[in-house]
């Protein structure tokens, strides 16, 4: 994928908020790429900047559905799970 590709996809992520099909599509497209090892150093590491933005974005995302989730089922995160052995 090119470089001009990719920086439209983040055009249109912007104008439309985060969307987290289209970020995860995004950071593979920048993977492929780099994978190549077709970009220059300083292309290659605009790229990677973006690409750790992108990872921490849909981090986010999951971390907070996984919360609304828990949330619904009314289980608790991992590190708040009632132990049975009376210290909580």
């Amino acid at each position: 994928m090119t470089g001009q590709r990719i920086h439209r996809s983040k055009i249109v992520a912007k104008r439309a908020g985060f969307n987290f099909e289209q970020a995860l599509a995004e950071l593979e497209a920048l993977v492929e790429n780099l994978e190549t090892g077709q970009p220059g150093l300083e292309e290659a590491l605009r790229q990677f900047e973006r690409g750790v933005k992108l990872t921490r974005q849909c981090q986010k995302a999951l971390d907070q559905a996984e919360q609304k989730v828990r949330t619904l089922t009314g289980e608790h995160p991992v590190d708040e799970v009632p132990r049975g052995d009376g210290t909580d």
